[in-house]
């Protein structure tokens, strides 16, 4: 019986390996989507098949050492009792990714646009490259100027990491759109858990009491800066009021 070369042995075993490996990762997408398909329904959205790869590699590239926050200067920190009120920051000029979303609820519009947002950052964008994880993600939400009522249309933004600041990729779909927000001040709160239409309201009412002066900010215009995923039970999310220009 003719022996198996040392050679052939190598090609055959390299050739098993690589396709276990195709097939733990192809199992590991489908269990990503699975969960991303379940947490969907939950805010009545349909996650489609084709999100199965921008969902893993942007699981892959969500560690800690991987994002890059968005830079700010610290003005002030508003303190009672050794618990942080709220912060006041300056955001310096620059560059997002922007789509407009009007669902019928507010869950529906970020879930929606921040898969839209998902595969720009993921290769669907004209480097062909993988952009990298910017944090906070951000809505900008829109009410009555009684702040009593959310309107239905919101932006949802990606800043662009800084390398990417100066020539930023075109995105690929067209309801993506490039848009550059001047320096604005802010004053952010921290908050944790889901957010909706009522959880919204409430931190809009919450930060409106303890601020010295709110009518130095716009009236029915905030911003909704989400450090997790929508996808996360316990979100860490900040309202953020904007200091009129």
């Amino acid at each position: 019986m003719a022996e198996e070369s040392p050679d052939s042995a190598y090609h055959s075993n390299g050739s098993s390996l690589e396709e276990e490996g195709e097939r733990m990762e192809d199992e590991e997408q489908e269990r990503l989507l699975s969960y991303w398909q379940s947490v969907g329904r939950g805010h009545q959205v349909d996650v489609p098949r084709d999100m199965a790869e921008p969902i893993q590699q942007l699981t892959r590239n969500n560690s800690p050492q991987e994002r890059q926050t968005i830079p700010f200067t610290l003005i002030q920190r508003k303190e009672k009792l050794g618990d942080l009120l709220y912060e006041k920051r300056q955001y310096g000029k620059a560059k997002w990714a922007c789509i407009k979303m009007k669902e019928k609820q507010y869950e529906q519009s970020i879930c929606l646009g921040f898969m839209k947002l998902m595969r720009y950052i993921c290769e669907q964008n004209s480097s062909g490259l993988y952009l990298g994880i910017t944090i906070p993600i951000v809505t900008i939400v829109h009410t009555n100027e009684s702040q009593s009522e959310m309107t239905q249309s919101v932006t949802v933004a990606y800043y662009l990491p800084e390398v990417l600041q100066d020539e930023p990729p075109h995105p690929l779909d067209s309801d993506i759109i490039i848009e550059e927000w001047p320096s604005t001040i802010v004053y952010s709160r921290s908050f944790r858990g889901i957010t909706n239409e009522d959880s919204i309201m409430r931190e809009i009412s919450l930060l409106a009491e303890i601020l010295e002066s709110p009518e130095l900010c716009l009236q029915d215009t905030f911003i909704i800066a989400g450090y997790t995923n929508p996808a996360a039970a316990n979100r860490h999310n900040e309202i953020w009021f904007l200091q009129r220009p």
